[in-house]
């Protein structure tokens, strides 16, 4: 689990330097409609306090059964500030952005393979094999 953590921070850091992150819910909605075979991996994200949030709950849902329908592996981040500490605000405009939903995208460089996707893509795997679906990852500190 812990490595999984590892690798998912990894992925982060080295998406967005490639310019391969998209974050927010509606942003993350848009793309997977226009261009769900480019999108790689996703990530939903969700503290204590929004458990309790109807809108996103139903929003994760279909996020969820959309990544599923597309083969995209998913994963559940229960810590929204530690993925802000590693992503940060957006760059354009320098403010928070939501990351309720992060997803990751093929990388325009050909032959371009992320050592920590594939192991995200093997734990995702791993996890279905004992039915589980969505796993939840703990990002190290």
């Amino acid at each position: 689990m812990q490595g999984a953590g590892k690798a998912l921070h990894e992925l982060l850091v080295s998406a967005q330097r490639r310019g391969c992150l998209t974050a927010g819910v509606y942003e993350s909605a848009k793309l997977m409609n226009v261009d769900p075979d480019n999108v790689a991996f996703c990530v939903l994200a969700a503290d204590e306090e929004d458990e309790g949030d109807i809108a996103l709950q139903i929003h994760f849902t279909l996020i969820q059964a959309f990544c599923c329908e597309n083969d995209i592996d998913i994963v559940r981040v229960n810590d929204v500030a530690k993925l802000a500490a590693i992503v940060g605000p957006s760059e354009e405009s320098g403010e928070p952005r939501d990351l309720h939903c992060i997803l990751i995208t093929n990388s325009n460089e050909d032959g371009w393979k992320d050592q920590a996707l594939e192991k995200l893509n093997l734990f995702c795997e791993e996890s279905r094999h004992v039915n589980d679906w969505v796993p939840t990852i703990t990002l190290p500190e």
